[in-house]
C-alpha cells in the first residue's frame, strides 16, 4: 500500500515544478522586449502583454489564495480589470492597467504566497485541493497564457526578440502515408486523470467506424500543392461560409505567407524565411484545413476519431494517457514546451507515435477536427463555468493534440482546445482522415 505522505510529497513536487516552470516561461516572454511593447496593443485579437501578466497573477490569488486558503484579497480592486469575460481583448489597452514593473511586482507577491500556501496544503478534502487540483489548474492556465503570449510575440512587428533551437534534423519520413485505425468502441475522455479540466471529463466509451487517419500533419509542401492547385480560386472546395470569409477578407495563404518570384516566404518571430517545405502547415484556418481536406479527396478526422487514433491500444483494448504510454513527455516524444519555436519536420518523434503508428499527434501543431466543442455525456462545470461550458455550442471547432508552444502540463490524450474557425493567428495544422477499412 502507497503512504499518503509519500503521495502528498510527490504531487507538492509536481505542482512546484509546474508553478515554477510556468513562471520562468512568462518571465521570458515578458522581459525579452522594451515596456512600449509590454503595453502596446500588436493586434486587436489579443490583449497586450502587461493584461496577460497581471491577469496570470489575478487568476492565481483568487483561486490559490482567495479560493484554497481563504486569504483576503490583495487588491480586490483590480479584479474586473482582468475579468477575461467583462473586457473584450480590443477594449484591454484603454483600461487602468498596472504598469508592467507593477504587475511583475503583484504576480512575484501572488506566487511567493502560494508556494507558502503549496508548502502546507492537504491533497484532499474538497474537490478543487483533492489531488492538488487547484495547483495544476493554475499551472495550465499560466501556460495557456504563456502560449496566448507567444502568439503576440509571433503578431509583434520588428527585430526579433525571441530565441530557441530548431529540432533536431531528422531524415526525410518515407513510411506509409496514413494508417488505417479499426472499427469498434474505446474509452475517449478520462475521469482519473487528476489535472484533467472540466471538458475532458468524464471517461465514456465512443463507438467508432473504421477509418484511415493520416501518418503525419499535412505539410506545408503539401498544402502549396492545394495553393497552386487554385485551391483559393474555386468554391466547390470550401462551406459557404468558409467561401465567405476568404473572400471577404482576402485570404490567399496561410497567415504571414507571402510569394516572392517563384517561392514562399514566411515570417516567423520577426525573421522572414522561406517556408520549410517538410513542416507541418501552420496558422490555417479551420475553413482552409476543411477546404484542403475536400480538395484531397479526405476530410478532417471528427474529435473522437483523433482520440482514438492518439490513445487506443488495440492490443489490451485501453486507452493511454498519450500515444507512446502513461509516461509524461519527454523530448524524445513530442516538440512541446517551446523548446523549438517552430515545427519539427512531418515524420519525426518516433518515439512518440501510437501503437497504431500515427505519429506526432501531440506537439508541433494544433490539430482542427471536424467536430463542434460539445460536453461530453455525464459533463459537469467545474471549477467555473466560463471555463467550457459557455462556448459549447457550433460556434467553435476543436483543436487536438498541443503545439510546439504547449506545455507538457497542459497537454495530454484527452486535452481539448477550441476556437472560432476563422482564427489563424493560432499555432494550428490539422491532418486529414478517409471512411472504410479498404
Amino acid at each position: 500500500m502507497t503512504d499518503p505522505a509519500l503521495d502528498a510529497e510527490a504531487l507538492r513536487e509536481r505542482a512546484v515544478a509546474s508553478l515554477i516552470t510556468a513562471r520562468d516561461r512568462t518571465t521570458l516572454l515578458t522581459s525579452c522586449v522594451e515596456e512600449a511593447d509590454l503595453t502596446a496593443q500588436h493586434s486587436p485579437l489579443m490583449s497586450p502583454l502587461v493584461w496577460d501578466l497581471a491577469h496570470i497573477g489575478n487568476q492565481e490569488e483568487q483561486w490559490l489564495l482567495r479560493a484554497v486558503a481563504g486569504h483576503e484579497a490583495i487588491r480586490p480592486e483590480i479584479d474586473g480589470l482582468y475579468d477575461a469575460f467583462e473586457h473584450p481583448r480590443a477594449e484591454r489597452p484603454g483600461l487602468p492597467l498596472l504598469p508592467p514593473r507593477e504587475a511583475r511586482r503583484y504576480a512575484a507577491d501572488v506566487r511567493g504566497r502560494a508556494l507558502d500556501v503549496l508548502e502546507g496544503a492537504a491533497f484532499h478534502g474538497t474537490r478543487l485541493t483533492e489531488a492538488g487540483f487547484a495547483f495544476g489548474m493554475i499551472a495550465q492556465h499560466e501556460q495557456q497564457h504563456d502560449e496566448t503570449m507567444l502568439i503576440t510575440h509571433q503578431l509583434r512587428r520588428g527585430p526579433r526578440a525571441l530565441t530557441a533551437p530548431d529540432p533536431d534534423p531528422v531524415p526525410l519520413y518515407t513510411g506509409p502515408a496514413e494508417v488505417l485505425v479499426p472499427g469498434g468502441p474505446f474509452t475517449m475522455g478520462t475521469s482519473d486523470e487528476p489535472w484533467a479540466l472540466d471538458n475532458e471529463r468524464p471517461a465514456h466509451r465512443r463507438e467508432v467506424a473504421p477509418f484511415h487517419i493520416d501518418t503525419t500533419p499535412v505539410t506545408n509542401s503539401a498544402y502549396q500543392a492545394f495553393i497552386e492547385d487554385g485551391g483559393y480560386d474555386e468554391p466547390r472546395w470550401w462551406t459557404a461560409e468558409g467561401w465567405a470569409h476568404i473572400r471577404r477578407n482576402s485570404v490567399t495563404a496561410p497567415l504571414f505567407w507571402r510569394r516572392d518570384g517563384g517561392q514562399w516566404l514566411r515570417r516567423r518571430f520577426g525573421v522572414t524565411e522561406v517556408v520549410p517545405p517538410d513542416e507541418p502547415v501552420l496558422h490555417v484556418c479551420w475553413y482552409e484545413a476543411d477546404a484542403y481536406a475536400r480538395w484531397a479527396g479526405r476530410r478532417l478526422p471528427t474529435e473522437a476519431e483523433w482520440e482514438k487514433a492518439a490513445r487506443h491500444d488495440p492490443a489490451g483494448d485501453r486507452s493511454m494517457r498519450y500515444p507512446w504510454g502513461e509516461a509524461d513527455p519527454e523530448p524524445g516524444h513530442a516538440n512541446l514546451g517551446q523548446r523549438h519555436l517552430r515545427p519539427a519536420p512531418a515524420g519525426s518523434y518516433p518515439a512518440g507515435e501510437s501503437p497504431l503508428g500515427v505519429r506526432q499527434l501531440i506537439g508541433d501543431v494544433w490539430e482542427w477536427t471536424a467536430s463542434d466543442f460539445l460536453p461530453y455525456p455525464g459533463f459537469r462545470a467545474f471549477p467555473y463555468k466560463e471555463y467550457s461550458e459557455v462556448f459549447f455550442g457550433p460556434e467553435y471547432k476543436v483543436l487536438r493534440g498541443g503545439s510546439f508552444a504547449v506545455d507538457a502540463v497542459a497537454c495530454r490524450g484527452t486535452f481539448r482546445n477550441w476556437d472560432l474557425p476563422v482564427r489563424r493567428q493560432i499555432f494550428s495544422g490539422f491532418r486529414t482522415a478517409r471512411s472504410g477499412d479498404v
